[in-house]
C-alpha cells in the first residue's frame, strides 16, 4: 500500500494510493520546528510558515490563493515542535497544480522586507489572541514549567521580544539551514499513482542542492513542582502533567489505551466523575503527547475557583484507584474499540492518511497499515496498563500548573 522513493539529494517521497477515493492530499513536511530554535530564534519556524504564503517570484500572495480556489482546493500549513507541514487537498486531476504551488512556495518565496514587516504585525496579533485565550495559554505555561530551559517547553509562536526583534537575515539564514532537501519529505495519499508523483516532484526538486545543519537534540528533563499564575478571568485553568512516552516507547500504544480510560472520552473516568456525576466542570480531559525522545501525559480542566480543590482531589482519587486496583476488563475493551474506530474513521480522509505517513517518515518512524496499528492496540493487556500507571503522578513525577484567579482558589497548600 505504501511506496517510497529517495532522490540523490536526500529528499524522500512517500505515498499511499487509494484508487476509490475522490481526492488526493499532498504535503511537504520539513524536519524543523520550535524544538530546533535557539532562544533568540524563538518563533522563527512559525514566522517562516507565514511568509511562505506571501508570494513567490512567480505568483503574488493573492494569485496563490486564487489559483487554489479556482480548482476548489484547500491550502494550509502548520508548525509543530518537531516539524512544519505545508499541505493541499485537491481533486486527483489537479495533483500537478498542487505540486507546482507547494514547490513554488518552498523554493521560490521572496520573503521580501516589506512582507516581513507586514507579517510581523500579523504574528504579533496572533500572539495577542493566544494570550487572550487562557485555555490555550495554560498548556504552554505548563510545558515551560515542566521542561524548563528546553526548546520543547517554549511557545511555538515566539514572544513579542523575539518576533519584534527578528530581522530578515535571521529568517533567511534559518530557512537556508533547515529547508534543505535532506530534511524534506513529500507525502501524498488518495487517488494517485506513485510513479507519476515522483515524476512531478522530479521537475522541481531533483536538482535542488544543499544539506541541513546537524544539531544535537538535548533530551528534556522533567521538573516536578507547581506554577500558579494569576490572571483576571472567571475560570481557573489547571494542567496536571506526568512524564509520558516517546514515539518509540514499548508502552506507546498502551499509553493511548490508558489515556482513553482515564480522560480520553465521554465515558472516561474523569469525565464521568467530574462532569456527569457532580457537574463541577464543563471541560475535563486527559491527553498524551509524544516526541522523538520524550513524552507527557496531561490532565486538563477549567473550573470555578471555589470548585478547584474538590476537582483536584477527585482527580487524585481517580488516579490512586487505578494505581491500586487497576482498570476493569470492560474499560480496556471499550478503550480499544474507541481507538480502533477512531483510526478507521481517519482512514476515510486522504488528508489524515497523508499526514500519518508524512509525519512518520519525517520522524524516522515506521508507518503501519491500519490492520497492524489495530493489532498493536489489541495487544495491550490489563496487566500492562497496571504496570504503566504505577509511576505516574507521584510526588516526583507530577507538575501542576494553574492560570486564573489562583488567589481566590486558595491553592497555596497544593503540592
Amino acid at each position: 500500500m505504501y511506496r517510497k522513493s529517495t532522490f540523490a539529494n536526500g529528499l524522500r517521497i512517500v505515498s499511499e494510493s487509494i484508487p476509490y477515493m475522490s481526492s488526493v492530499s499532498l504535503g511537504l513536511f520539513v524536519g524543523t520546528g520550535s524544538r530546533f530554535e535557539s532562544p533568540s530564534e524563538q518563533g522563527v519556524s512559525h514566522f517562516i510558515e507565514h511568509l511562505m504564503f506571501k508570494g513567490t517570484f512567480r505568483r503574488s500572495a493573492k494569485e496563490i490563493a486564487e489559483i487554489v480556489d479556482d480548482v476548489g482546493g484547500q491550502l494550509n500549513a502548520a508548525t509543530d515542535r518537531e516539524n512544519t507541514c505545508y499541505y493541499i487537498k485537491v481533486l486527483p486531476d489537479h495533483l500537478p497544480l498542487a505540486m507546482d504551488v507547494l514547490s513554488d512556495m518552498l523554493l521560490n518565496s521572496k520573503i521580501a522586507g516589506t512582507d516581513v514587516e507586514k507579517e510581523r504585525q500579523v504574528v504579533l496579533e496572533e500572539i495577542n489572541l493566544y494570550e487572550d485565550s487562557p485555555d490555550e495559554l495554560i498548556h504552554d505555561l505548563h510545558l515551560n514549567s515542566l521542561w524548563p530551559g528546553h526548546a520543547l517547553g517554549r511557545n511555538i509562536l515566539g514572544t513579542r521580544e523575539t518576533i519584534g526583534g527578528m530581522d530578515r537575515n535571521t529568517i533567511l539564514a534559518y530557512k537556508m539551514n533547515h529547508y534543505a532537501p535532506d530534511k524534506i519529505v513529500i507525502a501524498a495519499a488518495g487517488n494517485l499513482d506513485h510513479d507519476r508523483l515522483v515524476e512531478l516532484a522530479h521537475q522541481y526538486w531533483e536538482k535542488v542542492q544543499g544539506s541541513s545543519i546537524s544539531q544535537q537534540e538535548l533530551i528534556p528533563i522533567f521538573a516536578p513542582g507547581r506554577l500558579m499564575q494569576e490572571k483576571d478571568i472567571e475560570q481557573l485553568h489547571i494542567c496536571i502533567g506526568t512524564p509520558g512516552f516517546s514515539h518509540d516507547s514499548d508502552d506507546f500504544y498502551a499509553s493511548h489505551v490508558f489515556n482513553t480510560i482515564l480522560g480520553g472520552g465521554v465515558s472516561s473516568r474523569l469525565f464521568q466523575s467530574i462532569r456527569e456525576d457532580r457537574g463541577l466542570a464543563y471541560s475535563v480531559c486527559s491527553f498524551p503527547t509524544s516526541f522523538r525522545d520524550a513524552g507527557l501525559l496531561t490532565i486538563y480542566t477549567g473550573v470555578s475557583p471555589e470548585n478547584s480543590r474538590e476537582v483536584v482531589e477527585l482527580i487524585r482519587s481517580i488516579v490512586d484507584d487505578i494505581q491500586i486496583n487497576g482498570v476493569r476488563p470492560d474499560e480496556v475493551k471499550r478503550a480499544k474499540e474507541q481507538l480502533k474506530a477512531g483510526l478507521m474513521f481517519s482512514m476515510e480522509s486522504s488528508a489524515s492518511r497523508m499526514s500519518r505517513i508524512g509525519r512518520a517518515e519525517i520522524s524516522a518512524r515506521e508507518y503501519l497499515t491500519s490492520e497492524k496499528l489495530s493489532a498493536k492496540v489489541e495487544a495491550v493487556t490489563q496487566e500492562q496498563l497496571f504496570e504503566l500507571a504505577r509511576p505516574l503522578y507521584q510526588k516526583d513525577t507530577t507538575c501542576i500548573t494553574a492560570l486564573g484567579p489562583v488567589d481566590k482558589a486558595g491553592l497555596e497548600g497544593w503540592s
